[in-house]
């Protein structure tokens, strides 16, 4: 027993290995869970471990396995409730498979995701997760490529990249909140969405997220059908320049006062929400909403907001399962899974108004 005030040595694989009566390479097997060795050996070189406070060292267990059971995950926005969702749903596969998670956020910014991945990749991850900052602009994900780390990308794609992905049928879900805007009789209906552009969306604009993209696509497509003349023009990109709650504002007192907006994620639901608060304006007499992702306030507020709901923790799950599957099994086709999505009615759109 040491003394009070001393330190104790850390117990090593030396230590553990004199300890069970095996050589110092059959504890290294044991306890870095790879190479032959028996269930009683483990058994009993594991317990020897813990008899003795072992704690292994990841560095050298990462050099002498080639792996260091860690996975890293890369965010747009680690404030958005949907990327805390994601997160959540890829520990709870990655912690039941044995590895640890390490998390980086980019703000959706090119150059943060760049260091982002350079810092992942130098930390020996065995694998990434990302949503990439942009679904134009592959040179961020080049040196995950060349470095042969195994990548599955979640929520966007990325043109020119050749990774498994998981995303969700976007384009239906903006199709579902279209058309039941349009059964309620509106007409000026709004898109918004934070995405930066640069300027008025055109038709045909390719976006730097395949995932707003998709949405906008739906809901075009959907108000060109009805016959609703320049469809482009109801799009609201770089939500985030101005902020939310000054953009829904400008387009709730504008000359032609939109009747129903459409909330490309939560967060813009919750500034759009709060501008119409702000004019004393009545959800769903006077504005109706809806929006995308089913965050817990949405449930809660007095008028609930009707929304196309995403299996969130579930794109975690299955992004997680397919990087876990590609590490173990490099050689087979890349592969996209498409996760459905699913209308949750509740009391956020209203027959529209007369407009002002």
């Amino acid at each position: 027993m040491s003394e009070p005030g001393v330190d104790r040595r850390e117990a090593t694989v030396s230590d553990v290995a004199r300890a069970a009566q095996v050589s110092k390479a059959t504890a290294a097997r044991a306890l870095g869970d790879y190479g032959a060795v028996s269930d009683a050996v483990r058994d009993r070189v594991q317990k020897a471990a813990a008899e003795l406070g072992y704690r292994p060292n990841a560095v050298a267990r990462t050099m002498s396995t080639g792996r260091s059971h860690t996975l890293g995950i890369i965010v747009g926005d680690i404030e958005n409730p949907f990327f805390a969702r994601v997160t959540r749903g890829a520990a709870d596969v990655a912690a039941e498979a044995g590895y640890d998670l390490i998390l980086s956020n980019t703000d959706e910014d090119m150059p943060t995701e760049g260091k982002a991945i350079a810092v992942q990749l130098a930390k020996q991850v065995d694998g990434l997760l990302i949503a990439p900052a942009s679904s134009l602009a592959p040179e961020n994900l080049q040196p995950v490529i060349d470095a042969g780390r195994p990548l599955v990308l979640f929520d966007r794609t990325v043109s020119g990249i050749e990774a498994d992905a998981v995303i969700t049928d976007n384009r239906w879900g903006a199709r579902q909140l279209t058309e039941l805007l349009l059964r309620a009789g509106h007409r000026r209906i709004a898109f918004i969405s934070t995405l930066s552009h640069g300027r008025e969306f055109r038709a045909g604009d390719a976006l730097s997220s395949s995932a707003v993209g998709d949405r906008i696509r739906g809901f075009v497509e959907t108000l060109a059908a009805a016959g609703i003349p320049r469809p482009e023009s109801y799009v609201h990109l770089d939500a985030r320049r101005d902020g939310v709650d000054v953009l829904a504002a400008r387009l709730i007192d504008g000359e032609y006062p939109v009747t129903a907006i459409i909330a490309s994620d939560s967060l813009i639901a919750l500034g759009a929400f709060r501008a119409a608060q702000a004019r004393g304006l009545s959800i769903p007499d006077q504005l109706s909403l809806v929006g995308f992702d089913d965050a817990d306030w949405m449930s809660l507020t007095t008028p609930g907001i009707t929304v196309v709901e995403q299996p969130i923790h579930e794109i975690g799950v299955q992004a997680t399962r397919l990087l876990l599957r590609r590490i173990h099994s490099a050689r087979r086709p890349a592969v996209t899974t498409v996760l459905e999505q699913r209308l949750v009615m509740r009391d956020s759109v209203a027959t529209a108004l007369v407009p002002r």
